[in-house]
């Protein structure tokens, strides 16, 4: 049955069994990076995606599985469901500063200020970019009063580079000028 009724009075419970609010920093942030799988899962399902941004989308999914699950146990040191969740690693950080450069070699150099929009790939890659920070700030919030993995943090800031470049990659690719950002005064 996909309902429980558990959570009718705005409680659910984390990887273990406490029972916390649904607004607890712990869910808003794991919830976050769940919004931007979605968003990943948009930007991969459009046209005009090549098969390694797939392959590379897919990875960075399941990673945000791993790290929404890291964050959804209830004690990161006596909890007996620790041993079956996997964790981030250095080799996921690298996978993505890989990926970066990889894509980074393709590109002039960043002169200014870039405006999203222009190019649909583009701007779905800038979606994702900005719903990563904004789980990366909730994020940041949690580990004051909780633990959270230092790869996990780095995954994150790597991640949102990645969306970045990648949202260049595709006005490039395009053929589309970036819009530099003009400040009026």
């Amino acid at each position: 049955m996909i309902y429980t009724k558990t959570g009718d009075k705005g409680t659910t419970s984390l990887i273990g069994g406490t029972r916390v609010n649904k607004d607890d920093i712990r869910l808003e942030t794991y919830g976050t990076f769940d919004e931007l799988s979605a968003f990943v899962a948009v930007l991969g399902d459009s046209e005009g995606v090549e098969t390694h941004e797939l392959e590379v989308m897919d990875r960075i999914q399941n990673c945000l599985l791993v790290l929404e699950s890291c964050l959804a146990l209830e004690d990161q040191h006596t909890t007996e469901m620790l041993k079956y969740i996997p964790r981030l690693t250095e080799d996921d950080v690298k996978f993505l500063e890989d990926e970066i450069d990889a894509v980074n070699a393709q590109l002039d150099p960043l002169k200014y200020l870039v405006i999203p929009g222009g190019n649909i790939l583009s701007s779905k890659a800038h979606v994702c970019r900005t719903v990563c920070r904004r789980a990366e700030r909730n994020l940041v919030r949690m580990g004051r009063e909780y633990e959270v993995d230092e790869n996990i943090r780095k995954f994150v800031n790597r991640l949102s580079d990645y969306f970045f470049v990648l949202s260049r990659l595709f006005m490039k690719r395009a053929g589309v000028d970036e819009k530099p950002w003009k400040p009026t005064k």
